[in-house]
């Protein structure tokens, strides 16, 4: 039987590295036949590879995933890599495509993986070009449609016995701590009883990176970030002594 060949195109080098070593466990009769840092790159390595699964992170320089995705609609199966599972939920839906959102999980990878195997093997051809172009531009659309004022810009915290309004740019980092999540604004501590999971969802990805389970920091509230002993980074945010720990599930955002 022919081998399956697979290329990742993501602009972040630890996330693909992440992303090859977990597909060798889960598939490991797939081929890896090249990857990329950039959606131009991704384009040429399709058309010289011609692999049958193309990974393709939705936001790359040069050309984004959704682009290179409608560049090869037909030639390959597409699997996006995005923070916005809200991006791909309809190409999902429609069968042509599949995604898998950052950071990336053991089980929704077997899941794509399972439905992939599916796909390839099955006798019917595979979507028309017209039909995946046309659930692309959709998706590419609902991109468009998604700017700042989407995401989460104004806060009202508990600091003592008032209730504060601020702005989510004034926020150093966000900390789960049992049933509250302990906002750090402007040097004061504040709670709100929205949960971390859910302030993943609403904040902007470009500004704010949750660096644990339960925690996520405000990038440009970041002083410097050094290695411990044991290899863990270690973040120190501006004019504060206290340092937070990046889990390993996200070293990659600082690896780039």
């Amino acid at each position: 039987m022919e081998k399956i060949k697979a290329i990742v195109a993501d602009d972040e080098e630890q996330l693909r590295i992440f992303l090859i070593k977990q597909l060798s466990h889960v598939w490991p009769e797939l081929v890896i036949c090249g990857e990329a840092g950039n959606g131009t790159d991704a384009l040429a390595l399709i058309k010289d590879q011609h692999p049958d699964i193309a990974f393709l992170d939705i936001k790359m320089p040069g050309l984004s995933g959704i682009e290179v995705a409608r560049e090869v609609a037909g030639d390959c199966l597409v699997v996006f890599i995005t923070a916005f599972d809200e991006y791909a939920v309809e190409a999902f839906e429609n069968e042509a495509v599949d995604y898998i959102v950052k950071p990336i999980s053991y089980g929704r990878l077997h899941m794509t993986v399972e439905r992939l195997k599916k796909q390839i093997s099955a006798t019917v051809e595979r979507k028309k070009k017209s039909d995946i172009i046309e659930i692309v531009d959709r998706i590419m659309i609902q991109m468009q449609k998604k700017n700042k004022l989407d995401y989460l810009q104004w806060l009202r915290v508990q600091q003592g016995n008032d209730i504060v309004i601020i702005s989510t740019d004034e926020v150093s980092y966000f900390k789960s701590s049992d049933k509250y999540t302990i906002v750090m604004a402007n040097g004061k501590e504040a709670i709100i009883r929205k949960p971390i999971k859910e302030l993943a969802e609403e904040l902007d990805p470009n500004k704010f990176w949750q660096i644990h389970r339960g925690v996520i920091v405000n990038v440009s509230s970041i002083d410097k970030v050094s290695s411990s002993r044991s290899g863990k980074f270690i973040v120190r945010m501006k004019g504060m002594e206290e340092t937070l720990t990046v889990s390993r599930t996200y070293t990659y955002l600082f690896k780039q």
